[in-house]
């Protein structure tokens, strides 16, 4: 009787860490989408760095101006994807502890609830990081034929 309730202990372990699992998923999800942002800025201050010594002087200011404003933002893309990464780890560690706490038999609950709520305080602060971004970008917007 002894290892059925072992092995019940065991599944019951399991689908406790699916929830986590999902949210890990939502994690890898959003890092997909910022990594690709961080890329796609990288590509536009290479282009303007390669182009910038032959531009002229106006286009210059500009030039340096919108490189400036690519690094602000990539600072707040690199602050959401620390922070998603951060989460991530946690939420793997919430993961971990939940089989502990089933494997050792012990109470770890204050332990996996202190973590999963940092983990939810990394991925908030990302999103936060991430809305700074994206308004930071929309804020650059320039239409017609205007210096660049």
């Amino acid at each position: 009787m002894q290892a059925s309730s072992g092995i019940t202990d065991i599944a019951h372990g399991i689908q406790l860490a699916v929830a986590p699992v999902f949210l890990l998923s939502a994690v890898g999800a959003v890092l997909a989408v910022l990594t690709n942002r961080l890329g796609r800025i990288i590509d536009r201050a290479r282009v303007l760095d390669e182009t910038l010594p032959d531009a002229a002087e106006v286009k210059q200011k500009h030039m340096r101006a919108e490189l400036q404003h690519l690094a602000k933002r990539a600072g707040f893309i690199h602050a959401a994807i620390t922070l998603s990464t951060t989460c991530a780890l946690i939420i793997c560690l919430v993961i971990v502890t939940l089989f502990a706490e089933v494997a050792l038999g012990r109470q770890l609950s204050g332990l996996i609830v202190v973590l999963f709520i940092t983990g939810m305080c990394a991925f908030v602060g990302a999103f936060l990081f991430f809305l700074l971004e994206i308004g930071s970008a929309t804020a650059s917007l320039r239409f017609g034929s205007g210096p660049r």
